[in-house]
């Protein structure tokens, strides 16, 4: 495992679980807003063995611990410490940009997590706008049917940034059809990583997430939105 970042308390990582947050170094796409970008090429990493100890120790205080990134799934270890962190009475939440099918299923199959966060950048067919690589979208359609057919609890999430139109969230809600959660998150043009990119766009407003919340229902059991108008 290469640690980048550790969250030692949050209260919005695992839905109303307190946990801490470990960030694994490195990731499969280049997303021009994301918020954790450092992450990519970040040199300088915790010590494992200094947060596994941190973890034990913290056990009377904490819930969960949230796997997240970068993109956790290539962590090299990451089976083995997900085992570890959770032989010490925890409960796991991944989150993943579902580049990794096959690690997913392990976990899962391990009964290694309880919670996964899959976030589903665009409609499949428009997935470069967002992640700026060439995806493997099979990979991405993989992950999905596993989670919605195997994982204990989850949900999906897209960033609506700016790029994206209703139409688009419809065509994502379709690619997840049946799903019991679905969240719409507001880009924040503030927090991206790419400043320069960032600051020529503006998050969407209420009556954007209203349009695609009404345009999604039909898909998805739950849709809820995490933003702030």
């Amino acid at each position: 495992m290469r640690i980048g970042g550790l969250i030692k308390n949050s209260f919005v990582d695992y839905p109303g679980k307190i946990a801490a947050v470990v960030f694994g170094v490195g990731c499969n796409f280049d997303c021009w807003y994301c918020h954790n970008r450092e992450l990519l090429s970040k040199e300088e990493t915790l010590d494992v063995g200094e947060v596994l100890d941190f973890l034990y120790k913290r056990r009377e205080q904490l819930d969960a611990v949230v796997f997240s990134g970068g993109e956790a799934c290539l962590q090299y270890g990451l089976e083995d410490f997900i085992a570890e962190v959770k032989s010490m009475g925890y409960l796991i939440k991944l989150d993943t940009n579902g580049g990794y099918p096959a690690v997913i299923l392990e976990l899962l199959q391990k009964e290694l997590l309880d919670y996964i966060a899959m976030d589903v950048k665009a409609p499949l067919d428009k997935y470069k706008i967002a992640v700026c690589v060439d995806a493997d979208i099979n990979a991405i359609r993989e992950s999905i049917k596993t989670i919605m057919e195997s994982a204990p609890d989850y949900e999906f999430r897209t960033t609506c940034i700016p790029q994206l139109t209703v139409k688009d969230i419809e065509e994502i809600s379709k690619t997840v059809k049946g799903a019991k959660q679905y969240a719409l998150q507001q880009y924040k043009h503030h927090q991206t990583g790419n400043k320069i990119i960032g600051m020529k766009y503006k998050p969407h407003d209420k009556a954007f997430f209203e349009t695609a919340v009404a345009a999604v229902k039909q898909y998805v059991k739950n849709v809820i939105i995490r933003a702030n108008y």
